[in-house]
């Protein structure tokens, strides 16, 4: 049975998951450093990891599997659950894939490198209105199939 696991710390789109994993019948992980006011039901469980740098990705990795769905911006953890047979999509709808991961991991490093240099600067593009409407279409397509497979 599919699961999802949200790496929620800065996950901009739980309640969408919740509503639509209800929807479905899914039972939710959300995994996280820090304690979460969570909307009261069965399908979802709270799991609150040690402080300790990438606790919450080393759950998640360790504990997705085939066709769980892992939500995450987190490019390595991406990787990392892409491995154990997981579909993994980001808060914006993107969706990580064997063909991608690679050059999103070198342009993770090359940023984080000309950061460090004083080249560029730190800069996210604020989340949208259409990144929340492309990830709850993506999200409902991505358990469809899943459910068909």
């Amino acid at each position: 049975m599919t699961r999802i696991f949200i790496d929620a710390d800065a996950c901009p789109v739980k309640d969408e998951i919740y509503r639509v994993a209800g929807r479905h019948k899914l039972l939710s992980y959300v995994v996280s450093n820090n304690w979460l006011r969570l909307p009261q039901s069965p399908l979802i469980e709270q799991v609150v990891v040690d402080a300790g740098f990438d606790a919450a990705d080393d759950w998640i990795a360790d504990n997705c599997g085939p066709k769980d769905v892992v939500v995450t911006a987190d490019i390595p953890l991406a990787d990392r659950c892409l491995k154990a047979g997981s579909v993994v999509l980001g808060p914006t709808g993107s969706l990580f894939t064997h063909n991608s991961i690679g050059m999103k991991l070198a342009m993770r490093d090359l940023n984080a490198h000309l950061r460090d240099m004083g080249e560029i600067f730190g800069f996210n593009a604020s989340f949208s209105k259409k990144d929340r409407s492309n990830f709850l279409n993506v999200l409902e397509n991505t358990l469809q199939k899943l459910k068909r497979a």
